[in-house]
């Protein structure tokens, strides 16, 4: 590692596949949080058990499909786009008009004007009074919306009850609904890969269309909404599809579809669907409340790889979500919650992941008390084994739109190799935090290291994530409080990886934040 001269400038790179929301029609502009209503709870027909697996697979999905299809509707949305106004003064030109007349008359000048664009989804009744869940991005910013029946004998005027961008929900509510066909809605947490279910929508304004396929995956996430545990399927799902239900070979439902992976915007065989343990989740708070109540830990937070359990003392094997950073005055803190933990379980449920985490502490009401079995390290002492209390806060506003509830990057899963005489930060430069630094790179006045400003490609640094515009915090738990400090502990580093601890920039699939970096110790041949 070296201190610089001058400084340097982050670049950017695009992202290779598009991910597409399965909506025929525009992607309308956001719309307002509504209030806290008085709508009564949706009366929902719940089977909760396993899906069937010891049955021989039917040569037939009739019977599936006589029960599931009539729940599913058509979803036709209307709303007026504000265009800002054009002076086009050449068109009104004389000279123009003695040529052309006034075909090309947009009106009178500097005028703003309006036009009414039109989007088609699917949607599913949910409750025989008319409660229906389909995708938010179906009816966002919707002035109107019409609900069609599959039978297409029936059509109703529907009331936007909620929507919920972050899970991509939304709750409509047909108006003095009765005996609606409504859906059985089965415990998508009792899903396996590999079991068969079935899309159906209205995939490209043809009609109805049902699609076979399996589990591909569970818990998916790609940061495109804000809490994701998408099931991924390769079930067919293309524009119109989206609000659509994914079911199972019972006929129940087990997931709301909203996204396909594509080159080319059209099924490409991976497709996902939000589960229905999480949109119910999101429809029974917005039934209740208007919105979508979130419990907050206050926490920024990584997933456990091996490497980072290795660079903090623990088995490679150890899984669950470690604490880069606790928010000041959070619930967090005040459970005793530190930097450097690795918290393993929540409520006696194991943490595979960050997201993990994120997901069930969201689900959890505010001021609910949880328990978390957390493994601390730390300098000067093996990892110990503590279980902590916390009272959950509210989720505030300013982070429900963020991709994660932490976040950073994931660190290189290195294998151990033996020790030699190599700095682990060559090619990396670093400059003192001072007040011009901090204006060009935008960094917080409650962050202090040492900032990175350039980082070879080819060193082991880069491989690991670091980037120019990172801040450097701690190198192996000890505190990098300038340039000259992160320098000296650099060198110092023994063993085969060191540990930094690292805030980042915002960047392409992630907000700022603090995290952990393992980087090997050794030099590449």
């Amino acid at each position: 590692m070296k201190r610089p001269v001058n400084y340097f400038r982050r670049s950017k790179t695009g992202m290779p596949l598009l991910l597409a929301l399965a909506l025929a029609g525009p992607l309308l502009a956001a719309q307002g949080t509504p209030k806290k209503t008085e709508n009564p709870p949706a009366k929902l027909n719940l089977d909760e058990t396993a899906p069937l697996r010891d049955a021989r697979l039917s040569v037939s999905f009739a019977p599936v499909v006589r029960k599931a299809a009539p729940s599913v509707v058509n979803i036709y949305s209307t709303t007026t786009i504000q265009e800002r106004a054009m002076p086009h003064l050449f068109f009104n030109d004389p000279m123009w008009r003695r040529f052309f007349g006034d075909q090309f008359d947009f009106g009178p000048p500097n005028q703003p004007r309006s036009h009414r664009e039109r989007g088609l989804g699917s949607g599913v009744i949910v409750s025989a009074d008319g409660y229906i869940l389909t995708a938010n991005h179906v009816v966002e910013g919707a002035d109107s919306v019409k609900v069609a029946l599959a039978s297409g004998d029936k059509q109703f005027d529907a009331k936007i009850i909620g929507t919920d961008p972050p899970t991509d929900i939304a709750v409509l509510k047909i108006e003095n609904g009765k005996s609606l066909p409504a859906i059985t809605l089965a415990d998508s947490d009792k899903l396996e890969v590999g079991d068969v279910v079935l899309a159906v929508g209205n995939p490209f304004a043809v009609g109805q269309t049902v699609t076979m396929g399996i589990i591909s995956a569970l818990g998916r996430g790609f940061g495109v909404t804000g809490y994701e545990d998408f099931i991924q399927t390769d079930a067919a799902i293309n524009p119109g599809n989206s609000g659509g239900a994914l079911v199972d070979s019972q006929g129940r439902l087990v997931g709301i579809n909203t996204l396909i992976m594509s080159r080319s915007g059209g099924y490409q065989g991976v497709g996902f669907a939000v589960p229905i343990n999480l949109a119910r989740f999101a429809m029974d708070s917005l039934i209740r409340e208007g919105r979508v109540l979130r419990g907050y830990l206050g926490v920024s937070n990584q997933t456990l790889t091996p490497s980072l359990a290795r660079g903090l003392g623990l088995p490679e094997d150890t899984t669950g979500v470690l604490v880069a950073a606790v928010t000041a005055n959070s619930p967090a803190e005040k459970a005793g919650l530190q930097d450097g933990d690795v918290i393993v379980e929540m409520n006696g449920r194991k943490l595979a992941d960050s997201r993990s985490l994120h997901l069930l502490t969201a689900q959890t009401p505010p001021g609910s008390k949880i328990n978390l079995r957390v493994l601390r390290t730390g300098l000067g002492h093996k990892p110990a084994e503590e279980t902590l209390t916390a009272k959950l806060g509210e989720m505030p506003a300013e982070l429900l739109a963020s991709s994660s509830q932490g976040g950073g990057r994931g660190g290189s899963t290195a294998k151990p190799r033996s020790q030699s005489n190599f700095d682990a930060l060559d090619g990396v430069e670093v400059i003192d935090l001072d007040a011009r630094a901090r204006r060009q790179f935008g960094i917080p006045a409650n962050i202090s290291g040492a900032l990175v400003v350039n980082v070879d490609q080819d060193s082991n640094a880069a491989e690991a994530g670091l980037r120019p515009g990172d801040v450097i915090l701690e190198i192996d738990r000890h505190p990098a409080t300038n340039a000259n400090a992160a320098v000296e502990l650099s060198e110092k580093a023994k063993g085969d990886q060191i540990l930094l601890r690292v805030w980042s920039q915002p960047s392409e699939g992630g907000p700022a934040g603090t995290h952990y970096l393992p980087v090997d110790n050794i030099k590449h041949k």
